[in-house]
């Protein structure tokens, strides 16, 4: 081989390495790690909580969330719940009004997005202990009462939940959402059990109300709220046994517009953070770059070893470059067409990793996406 050769070939290496190594490398790094254990000790009377939610068009989703939140109040009377409705124009805010009895209700103006919604909440919450959540999300009727002892810590200054997706079955996209998820899941599990997790999903989370920070609307309010517990020097843990569940998204095309609104709006809030992660310890910066950075520049990997691979098949014989493109077209294709099996779950799994790039590219230029829309296909 030649050092042309041997260039090209270690590119593809690395960019394979880069590729698996969130969900492969990274995760036995952190099982090397020891334990961090949570004091759970009992005696002292439980904080109070605040429940917050957002909602736009969410119409269709709130007869089951109103029934979980009756639940939810019914076994904890002193519960405080509060829903914001960001100028909904299919009745949502109707539906919420209607539950007054079990939820305090705030109406924006217009679209303001959920970061603004949040912050609204957040003013006028007045539980000792935040819980976030979203609208189409049903919590456990136990996960009130699994998260509060957590608290006993004072070390922990936050705690996220688990979240289980329902209907894996639907389709290919929703198979490979909830294999991804699955795999988050379990990279927040021993994140938790070695010190910090890196930042919490909107689905279900909770702080300290007195850690709460400020921020601007434009950025993610679940990522810039939970890592501000990291930045206080607090612990942020997850919780297995604090359970919500959720419809997965069905469609390719819904699950490519959020993917990238997502990648986006992480990436904005990324830069807004980089002081508070400049100032986390090496184990915690690691976990950052490892979790977050190298996974939202997985497109890159794969574009880079792609290209590695055409050049150096090119080197050996241009029939087999012209061969190998051949083949990636037919397959890109099939998998397009296809709704069920290996090739459509490669197909979206491509796709998931191209639209997070996308999006991260999006927000390097600038644009950001401060507003959201329920996709269609959870339902």
């Amino acid at each position: 081989m030649t050092p042309v050769d041997v260039i090209l070939a270690l590119i593809i290496v690395l960019c394979a390495v880069l590729l698996v190594w969130p969900f492969l490398i990274y995760p036995l790094i952190l099982r090397l790690l020891p334990t961090k254990p949570v004091e759970q000790a009992g005696g002292a009377a439980p904080p109070t909580v605040s429940l917050l939610f957002c909602a736009y068009n969410e119409a269709a989703s709130l007869p089951a969330k109103i029934e979980n939140l009756r639940a939810l109040k019914a076994r904890h009377p002193v519960l405080q719940i509060l829903a914001f409705d960001d100028g909904s124009g299919d009745g949502t805010g109707d539906l919420l009004g209607q539950a007054q009895d079990v939820l305090t209700l705030l109406r924006g103006p217009g679209r303001s997005g959920k970061a603004h919604g949040m912050k609204q909440l957040a003013a006028v919450a007045t539980g000792e202990i935040l819980v976030f959540t979203d609208a189409n999300v049903l919590l456990d009727a136990n996960a009130i009462d699994a998260l509060l002892p957590y608290y006993a810590d004072p070390q922990v200054g936050g705690v996220l939940g688990s979240l289980r997706y329902d209907g894996a079955d639907r389709s290919a996209s929703a198979s490979v959402g909830a294999l991804y998820w699955r795999l988050e899941e379990h990279l927040k599990d021993l994140e938790s059990r070695t010190g910090n997790v890196m930042g919490a999903d909107g689905s279900i989370f909770s702080t300290r109300r007195a850690l709460y920070p400020d921020f601007p609307d434009s950025v993610l309010d679940d990522l810039t709220v939970s890592m501000a517990v990291v930045f206080a020097g607090r612990r942020l843990i997850k919780a297995k046994d604090v359970i919500a569940r959720e419809a997965m998204v069905a469609q390719r095309a819904d699950e490519y517009r959020r993917k990238v609104r997502i990648a986006a709006r992480s990436w904005h809030t990324h830069r807004h953070l980089r002081a508070g992660l400049r100032r986390m310890s090496r184990l915690d910066r690691f976990k950052y770059g490892s979790r977050k950075i190298v996974r939202w520049f997985g497109g890159l990997w794969i574009a880079l070893a792609v290209l590695a691979a055409l050049a150096l098949a090119w080197r050996i014989t241009p029939v087999a470059a012209v061969a190998l493109v051949a083949a990636g077209l037919v397959l890109a294709m099939l998998g397009a067409m296809a709704r069920r099996g290996p090739l459509a779950a490669i197909f979206d799994l491509l796709l998931a990793y191209m639209a997070t790039l996308k999006g991260v590219l999006l927000a390097m230029r600038g644009q950001t996406f401060t507003l959201w829309t329920p996709a269609k296909s959870r339902d």
